[in-house]
């Protein structure tokens, strides 16, 4: 029998190729993934966050051709959209009592006014249209301006406060991945809108 004949085998390598991650339940007990991901602080998740967006902004000003330009457009609107909600949400309210300087909550909400200002803008037209790729690169201008404040105003404040960083960091990953499967079914443009 060849080696790839094995209907079973050949299941098995289909699923991990497809990226199923679920072990089969055993009786009473709820599937767990075989790969479940470290916990991780609710800083160090904003920051991936953060570095994940710039990458997309330079990713953009290296894309070939309008449908790869406009592929990543989607993906930074898509990934501001879940992070400003999770800080919005979350995050902010959970800081609050432990920073020295609370306007700069009312600083970094007038920054994500913005960027949904300029992200509704880049939604709504094309790369090849007037402005697009100048919307793109004056919203990772805003971007960078606003995590740079983050980091080094705001994360040392929370890093001296008393809060339980990874407790806090639990709750934005489920809640990020509550609304990224929102992204998944739905039309990843207006959603969250």
């Amino acid at each position: 029998m060849p080696k790839d004949s094995n209907p079973q085998s050949k299941k098995s390598k289909e699923s991990s190729k497809a990226g199923d991650n679920a072990r089969p339940n055993k009786p009473g007990k709820p599937a767990k993934p075989r790969h479940a991901a470290a916990a991780v602080d609710a800083l160090t998740l904003l920051e991936a966050d953060h570095r994940e967006v710039d990458d997309l902004f330079g990713a953009f000003e290296e894309a070939r051709g309008d449908a790869e330009q406009r592929d990543i457009a989607v993906s930074i609107c898509v990934a501001l959209k879940v992070h400003a909600r999770l800080e919005e949400e979350l995050f902010y309210p959970a800081i609050w009592p432990v920073l020295d300087d609370q306007s700069l909550i009312a600083e970094a909400m007038v920054e994500h006014a913005s960027a949904r200002d300029l992200i509704a803008q880049i939604e709504s037209g094309a790369p090849g249209e007037a402005y697009f790729s100048a919307r793109v690169r004056v919203l990772g201008e805003y971007v960078r301006h606003h995590v740079e404040e983050e980091e080094e105003e705001i994360f040392p404040q929370v890093r001296k406060g008393k809060l339980d960083l990874a407790a806090l960091g639990e709750l934005l990953a489920r809640r990020k991945a509550e609304l990224m499967i929102g992204f998944a079914v739905s039309n990843p443009v207006l959603a969250l809108s």
